[in-house]
């Protein structure tokens, strides 16, 4: 289980963030809290491994509270869950090290796709064994990189889609097979599932038929 701790001064908010987050597997809220003096006590107390944490706090605003847990000697990871769109205050949470940052208001859908990814990249950190370089970008693909990191000609909504699409599928699946689920062109989708199995986050495999080429058929990387 990943357990997570929910900061929000709102408390119907914070009601609404515990049910998105125990609609994902395999996290569960250990607690809800509503200032930064609460959050920095209650991480010490039940030791979350992901922290929720809005910016706008009636006494710590959310950077300080991140400063103060890390002084503390404290490693969770934290996502920002905010309305504060200036860019300082963006690139301040990117320099404490935060592991997302989502803009009020959201849909579920938004919220599950950050956890999923969260939960995947944790479970590379915890289960890598680095032999070389190979290695180390493994583990590192798929943290969240900045949506210019994608190579040019690619967006970030289609690479989205073809991921959720990958992610919930039974299976694996071949690039006609993700078109068809997508609705974008079978070259589209061979080319976005080449990038996720470049930058490691896809699997692939090859099934053969009884004449021509083998078929390479993608699986998302968990």
């Amino acid at each position: 289980m990943i357990d997570v701790l929910v900061v929000d001064d709102d408390f119907m908010v914070a009601k609404v963030h515990r049910t998105f987050v125990e609609r994902v597997e395999p996290f569960r809220v250990v607690g809800a809290v509503g200032s930064g003096e609460e959050a920095v006590r209650a991480v010490g107390a039940l030791r979350p491994d992901l922290v929720l944490l809005d910016l706008y706090l009636p006494d710590v605003f959310g950077l300080d509270v991140i400063s103060r847990l890390r002084a503390a000697g404290h490693d969770c990871d934290v996502m920002v869950i905010s309305a504060a769109r200036e860019a300082e205050t963006v690139r301040g949470a990117v320099r404490q090290g935060v592991v997302d940052y989502l803009l009020k208001p959201f849909e579920y859908e938004d919220l599950r796709s950050r956890l999923e990814r969260y939960a995947a990249r944790r479970t590379r950190l915890l289960t890598a064994v680095v032999r070389g370089q190979a290695d180390v970008d493994r583990v590192l693909a798929g943290s969240s990189a900045p949506s210019s990191a994608l190579p040019k000609g690619m967006s970030v909504e289609t690479a989205e889609l073809v991921e959720r699409t990958l992610r919930d599928a039974d299976g694996v699946l071949s690039a006609t097979e993700c078109a068809a689920l997508t609705g974008i062109s079978r070259v589209s989708a061979r080319r976005y599932l080449e990038y996720f199995h470049t930058v490691g986050r896809a699997d692939v495999s090859l099934r053969y038929g009884v004449t021509g080429r083998p078929e390479r058929r993608y699986g998302w990387r968990v």
